[in-house]
């Protein structure tokens, strides 16, 4: 089991890579050239930087992801292809991505874009609070211990 981080703007990067020292588990972290870093992470993570192009960190996650592994994203459309390949999705605000709910979220993000098309002003996403934060990390250590897989 790898867990992939859609990394360009996940602000749980650090948390995920601290967990997955726990129990031994490998990171990969996607991120296009822009958010290029010489930073060095601990030898179980590996970063990869694809081109700028709006999507191809995702792509570039869809090509790698396993069945069985961990992706961590806030892309709804990259979450529900992710599942249709067997892999766990979790949202960074502490939510994991279902068959069962993908559907809706898809159908508020398309119904969303729509009235921004029409001149409509909607809502963005509420701040990044620390209990998300604690939540996520609760929902990741259980779903890892879950699995079975460390």
């Amino acid at each position: 089991m790898k867990i992939y981080v859609d990394a360009d703007a996940s602000p749980v990067q650090e948390e995920v890579i601290e967990i997955a020292s726990e129990f031994n588990l490998q990171v990969v972290m996607v991120k296009n050239f822009s958010h290029f870093s010489h930073d060095k992470h601990a030898s179980h993570v590996k970063t990869i930087y694809v081109d700028k192009g709006s999507d191809a960190a995702d792509f570039e996650i869809i090509k790698r992801a396993k069945s069985g592994d961990i992706v961590i994203t806030q892309d709804y459309g990259l979450a529900s292809l992710c599942l249709g390949k067997g892999c766990f999705v979790l949202h960074h605000k502490g939510f994991q991505y279902t068959n069962k709910n993908i559907d809706r979220l898809l159908s508020s993000r398309h119904a969303s874009a729509v009235a921004r098309r029409g001149g409509q002003r909607t809502k963005g996403p509420k701040p990044y609070t620390n209990e998300d934060r604690e939540k996520f990390k609760r929902l990741l250590i259980q779903l890892i211990k879950e699995t079975g897989f460390f």
